[in-house]
C-alpha cells in the first residue's frame, strides 16, 4: 500500500513540475518576445488593411462615375454590327476559331460542344476545335462521337488529342494553335467545358476587334446557372459578381487592362502570338498572357452585358482546389514578372504602377494575407495580451466598409453578408497558404487539378434515398478543425477574462471553421 500511495503521489508532482516549467517558459517569453512580435504584426496588418480599404474605396468611386457617365464599351469603342457584302459574300466576315479545352468532362461535354456548334456565324468562317486531354478512354470515345455527330450536320468541328498533358490547359491551347488550319483564322474564342455561349456571342464580340485594331481581347461576363444550388455557391456568386461588376469594369474603363478570365473571351490571334503565345510556367496561363499582351501595348475591353452561362464548383473539395490555383498562380506570376513589368518601356508609368501595386500586390497578395492573418490569427491572439490593443477603426470600421463595398455586386444576397464574411475567412486560410507557396515557389506551386463539374449529377432523382458509405477522410479537413479549435479557445478566454469583447465574432468564426472542417459545406457527392 505504501508503494502504491507513493507512486500516486509522484505523478501529480511530475504534472505540477511540467505545468510549472511551461508557465515559467511562458512568463520568460511573454514580455520580451511574444508581446513585441504581436505588436509588430498588428501594425503590419493594420497597414495592409488600410491598403485594401483605399483600393476598395477607389474602385467604388470609379465604378460610380463609370455608371453615372454611362461609360459603356460601345461608347468608348466602335462596335457597329458587321454587314453583308454582296460582292465578296461570306469572305467579308473574319475567320474565327473556337477552342474548347477539356479533361474528363463527362458531365458537361455535350453542353459546351452543343453551345459552340450553335453559335450564329457564317458556317464557312468558323472552326470549332475540341482539345480533349481526357485520360479516361471511355470519356474520350463519347466526346469524339459527339464531335462526329455535329460534323455530320455540316459543322466544321475538329477533334484534337495529344499523347501527354504537358502544360495542362496552356499546353493544350498552345498545341491547338499549331494546326495548319489555324493560320486561316483571325480571332480565337475560348470556352471552358462548362461554358455555354448564346448564339449571338460572336456577333456581339467580334465587331470590337474588327473596328478597333488596338484591341487584343474582348472579355464577357460569367453567368452562373447553379448559384442557388447551395449556400456555398451563393457565397461564390457574391465574390465573383464583385470581381466582374467592379474590378473588371474599372480595369477596362480606366486602364484598358484586366486579367483575362481564361474563358468566355475572344483574342486577336496576332496579339496572342506577339505576346509569346500560351506559357505554362504558372497555373494562371490566362493572366500570364494578359499581362504580356498588355506590356506590348495592346488594349482589352470588358463587355459586362455580354454574359456566358457556366457552372460554379458546388463541392467543397473542388472549390478548395480551384481557389488554390487562383491564389497560388497570381502570386507566382507576380514574382516572375514584377521586374519585367517595371522595366517595360511601352506602357506608361501610371499603368505599370496600377498593374504591380493594385492588380497584383493588393488584390492578389495583401487581400488574402490580411483576411486570414489579421482576422483569424492576430486579432484573436490579442485577447490573451491586454497590453496589445487594436484600434476600433482597424478591427470594426474598415472591415465593415470593405464588406459593404464587396456586397454591391450582388444586391439580392445582401442578407447573407454575415455568412459571406465567415465563409471568406475560412477560404482565406487556403488562399493564404497558396499565396505563400506561389511567392516562395514551394510545395504545390505548379499543381493543376481540374475543377470538377457536376452538370446534372448533383440533381439526384427523388428515389435515390439510399445513403452512400462515406469515408471519414473524405469529409474531415484538419486545417479548418485546428483553426476552429484555436478560435474557439480564444473566444472562451475573451469571454472569461478578456476585455476586447471579440468572443461573439470568435465563436461564430470558429463554428464556420468547424462546419467546413467536418465537410458540411457545399454539395457532397460520394466517390462511389
Amino acid at each position: 500500500m505504501d508503494r502504491v500511495s507513493s507512486a500516486s503521489d509522484v505523478f501529480p508532482a511530475r504534472r505540477d513540475d511540467i505545468t510549472g516549467q511551461f508557465g515559467l517558459i511562458w512568463l520568460v517569453l511573454r514580455e520580451p518576445l511574444i508581446v513585441p512580435v504581436l505588436k509588430v504584426l498588428v501594425v503590419v496588418c493594420l497597414g495592409m488593411s488600410v491598403m485594401l480599404f483605399i483600393e476598395r474605396v477607389y474602385m467604388g468611386i470609379v465604378i460610380v462615375f463609370v455608371k453615372l457617365l454611362g461609360k459603356k464599351p460601345s461608347n468608348s469603342y466602335k462596335c457597329e454590327p458587321l454587314k453583308d457584302d454582296i460582292e465578296v459574300g461570306n469572305s467579308a466576315y473574319p475567320m474565327v476559331l473556337v477552342q474548347i479545352p477539356m479533361y474528363n468532362e463527362k458531365e458537361v461535354y455535350q453542353l459546351s460542344i452543343g453551345a459552340a456548334c450553335g453559335l450564329s456565324w457564317p458556317s464557312d468562317r468558323v472552326i470549332i476545335q475540341v482539345l480533349d486531354d481526357s485520360t479516361d478512354p471511355a470519356i474520350k470515345s463519347v466526346v469524339e462521337v459527339e464531335c462526329q455527330r455535329w460534323a455530320s450536320k455540316g459543322i466544321n468541328i475538329k477533334y484534337e488529342i495529344r499523347d501527354n498533358r504537358k502544360g495542362y490547359k496552356a499546353g493544350a491551347l498552345r498545341e491547338g494553335m499549331k494546326h495548319s488550319y489555324v493560320k486561316l483564322c483571325d480571332y480565337v474564342a475560348i470556352f471552358d467545358a462548362d461554358f455555354q455561349p448564346e448564339p449571338d456571342f460572336l456577333w456581339r464580340s467580334i465587331p470590337f476587334l474588327v473596328h478597333n485594331p488596338e484591341i487584343a481581347l474582348v472579355q464577357a461576363r460569367w453567368k452562373f446557372v447553379n448559384s442557388d444550388e447551395c449556400l456555398m455557391t451563393r457565397m461564390q456568386e457574391m465574390s465573383l459578381d464583385y470581381h466582374f461588376t467592379v474590378e473588371q469594369e474599372v480595369g477596362s474603363a480606366t486602364y484598358a487592362f484586366f486579367g483575362f478570365n481564361g474563358t468566355a473571351g475572344v483574342w486577336r490571334i496576332s496579339a496572342l502570338n506577339e505576346a509569346g503565345g500560351w506559357k505554362d510556367r504558372t497555373t494562371v496561363e490566362d493572366m500570364d498572357l494578359a499581362v504580356r499582351a498588355s506590356l506590348k501595348g495592346w488594349k482589352f475591353v470588358y463587355v459586362g452585358d455580354l454574359k456566358v452561362k457556366n457552372e460554379l464548383p458546388s463541392t467543397f473539395t473542388a472549390y478548395r482546389y480551384q481557389q488554390h490555383r487562383w491564389s497560388c498562380g497570381p502570386a507566382n506570376l507576380f514574382k516572375k514578372m514584377a521586374i519585367e513589368i517595371f522595366k517595360n518601356k511601352k506602357v506608361s508609368l501610371w499603368k505599370k504602377c496600377y498593374v504591380i501595386y493594385s492588380f497584383f500586390f493588393v488584390r492578389k497578395i495583401v487581400a488574402h494575407l490580411v483576411t486570414f492573418v489579421f482576422y483569424c490569427v492576430v486579432l484573436p491572439s490579442t485577447v490573451m495580451f491586454p497590453e496589445v490593443s487594436v484600434p476600433k477603426w482597424g478591427s470594426v470600421y474598415i472591415p465593415s466598409i470593405v464588406t459593404l463595398l464587396n456586397a454591391v455586386g450582388t444586391p439580392r444576397s445582401i442578407h447573407l453578408l454575415i455568412f459571406w464574411i465567415l465563409f471568406e475567412n475560412v477560404m482565406a486560410l487556403h488562399r493564404t497558404k497558396a499565396t505563400l507557396m506561389g511567392l516562395l515557389e514551394i510545395g504545390r506551386v505548379n499543381e493543376w487539378v481540374v475543377t470538377e463539374k457536376l452538370g446534372d449529377k448533383a440533381k439526384l432523382p427523388a428515389k435515390a434515398t439510399r445513403k452512400p458509405r462515406i469515408r471519414i477522410g473524405e469529409r474531415l479537413h484538419l486545417l479548418e478543425l485546428c483553426t476552429g479549435a484555436y478560435l474557439f479557445f480564444c473566444g472562451c478566454y475573451d469571454l472569461g477574462s478578456g476585455k476586447n469583447r471579440y468572443y461573439i465574432f470568435l465563436y461564430l468564426q470558429s463554428f464556420a471553421f468547424f462546419i467546413a472542417g467536418f465537410g458540411y459545406v457545399g454539395t457532397f457527392v460520394p466517390n462511389s
